[in-house]
């Protein structure tokens, strides 16, 4: 299989902390690829810490492209390029809120929502140099950081923005992406 722009594969390990996972980026910047290492911290958000760890475990994230990359706040992702897939995950609903206990700091890895308890699988990656901690006051709780790599995120391609509808994702999966966003 060919990795396309900002795929993601990754490889888990346990540690005391949670785990440690290890995401490969490829088609970045200049045509740069690099890992990523998340430590999860059950401590912070153990409702979103087992759904990410599942995530992980089922290979839910082979395939999934960042499709928002807004500079100097985030890049998200966490939309299965397999509609079939991503509509399984959509089957399992909505997760209940953890409380706030980390804080959206440059690094942190956060579930998205739309409102109090609808976090599914999508994710970001908080991006801004000083952090956006007024998402800690709406209920946004990372639940890990990245230890190292976070110089790949800041390579990650940030032409189309917010262009990527969503619900196209949702719907046609990565064939949208590749056509409309190669």
């Amino acid at each position: 299989t060919t990795k396309t722009s900002n795929d993601l594969e990754s490889d888990a390990m346990s540690v005391t902390e949670g785990r440690l996972i290890t995401f490969e980026l490829a088609n970045l910047k200049g045509g740069n690829s690099g890992k990523v290492t998340i430590q999860t911290k059950p401590s912070w958000a153990p409702i979103g810490v087992e759904r990410f760890h599942d995530l992980v475990d089922s290979g839910f994230f082979a395939g999934c492209r960042f499709f928002r990359v807004v500079p100097n706040f985030v890049v998200q992702f966490g939309i299965n390029g397999d509609p079939a897939v991503e509509k399984s995950w959509k089957a399992k609903g909505n997760l209940k809120d953890d409380p706030v206990v980390g804080t959206n700091q440059r690094g942190t890895i956060t579930f998205a929502t739309s409102g109090p308890n609808t976090r599914t699988t999508q994710m970001f990656i908080n991006t801004n140099p000083v952090g956006n901690k007024f998402l800690d006051k709406q209920g946004f709780s990372p639940i890990g950081e990245i230890i190292s790599g976070m110089e790949f995120v800041d390579q990650i391609n940030e032409e189309y923005r917010e262009l990527p509808n969503q619900g196209k994702i949702n719907n046609r999966g990565n064939e949208y992406l590749d056509k409309e966003f190669p």
